[in-house]
């Protein structure tokens, strides 16, 4: 029977985590970024767990497909990547990051993304050729399916106008 040693993990962390990995690359751009908002947004200014470490597991988590909060949680104790950017903090529970999340990040997470994308795009990572909205590739250049789309928009647009036109003639006549 092989030993159960409590001690496998290097204390040390970073030994296990390749050099390449995406976590240090976020990890380098999220210390970056401006978190005067976010810190604004807490009354107390003791927590037990900092709102930019936060947000870079919850950045890491999507970038992993990761969305559920309880998800999220069990990733923070056995991936040793969410280990590493908790830098040995207790474990927030799932309650947490959705509070963060919903009450928050909601008010300041449209900034802090385009910080982080302007950080990406300055480092070269992003080349802004294509672009994909919730894992839908949109192409740039028509196809051959266009004149439909097309033909339907003048339609709608036409029928916009005469509707604007007519509740216009009717507001003119009562005033």
């Amino acid at each position: 029977m092989r030993s159960r040693n409590q001690l496998v993990l290097p204390l040390n962390l970073e030994i296990k985590i390749e050099k390449n990995d995406p976590v240090r690359k976020l990890a380098e751009i999220c210390d970056e970024l401006d978190y005067t908002k976010l810190y604004s947004l807490y009354l107390r200014s003791w927590r037990k767990i900092y709102p930019a470490v936060l947000f870079e597991i919850l950045v890491f988590a999507y970038m992993n497909g990761i969305y559920s909060s309880r998800d999220i949680e069990k990733a923070c104790k056995n991936d040793i990547r969410f280990m590493w950017l908790l830098q040995e903090e207790p474990v927030p529970n799932h309650s947490t990051f959705a509070r963060f999340q919903n009450e928050r990040l909601a008010g300041v997470i449209e900034e802090l993304f385009c910080q982080l994308v302007e950080k990406l795009c300055d480092l070269g990572e992003i080349s802004y050729k294509n672009i994909f909205i919730d894992g839908t590739k949109i192409e740039a250049n028509a196809n051959r399916y266009t004149f439909v789309w097309a033909k339907a928009v003048e339609k709608n647009l036409q029928k916009l106008k005469n509707k604007i036109n007519q509740e216009l003639a009717s507001i003119c006549e009562k005033y």
